[in-house]
């Protein structure tokens, strides 16, 4: 069955560079694969990965004409779990990098967040805790032995 395409699917081009990467992350350490043969391509997998992320959508959202959602999120799971989507992460950027004439990074960040601090630092920024009069009974037993 086709499908229509989508804007966030993977072009040609991108998909033969993409897709190596892919079965070498999932399938590099098994010599045989083993158990039923898969429903659903792998670049069905990755439309359906890629149209949830880059329109913000639940998964449970997803166009019917794309495999299941429950498959979907199963399969993203278990690659983010296996580091799969580091691992294309950093040879798409080392590769990115060759082609521009650079060297391969040593650190990659694929998102940041900055989150602003205090501006007063050390224990000045800290207040004493208060010691209450009126403590608990339970303390002042306990405290006077009786």
């Amino acid at each position: 069955m086709t499908r229509k395409s989508y804007p966030s699917d993977p072009t040609p081009q991108q998909w033969q560079v993409i897709e190596p990467l892919l079965r070498k992350a999932l399938y590099q350490r098994k010599r045989k694969l083993i158990g039923a043969p898969r429903k659903y391509s792998l670049y069905d997998l990755v439309c359906a990965m890629l149209y949830v992320l880059t329109n913000g959508i639940h998964w449970r959202a997803m166009p019917h004409d794309l495999p299941p959602w429950q498959v979907v999120y199963y399969h993203f799971r278990r690659w983010q779990r296996l580091g799969v989507w580091e691992q294309v992460a950093t040879a798409l950027a080392t590769q990115a990098r060759r082609q521009a004439g650079r060297r391969a990074p040593k650190h990659l960040a694929v998102d940041s967040q900055s989150v602003p601090t205090t501006q007063k630092g050390g224990r000045a920024g800290m207040t004493r805790a208060r010691r209450s009069r009126g403590a608990s009974g339970t303390l002042w037993s306990i405290r006077r032995g009786v």
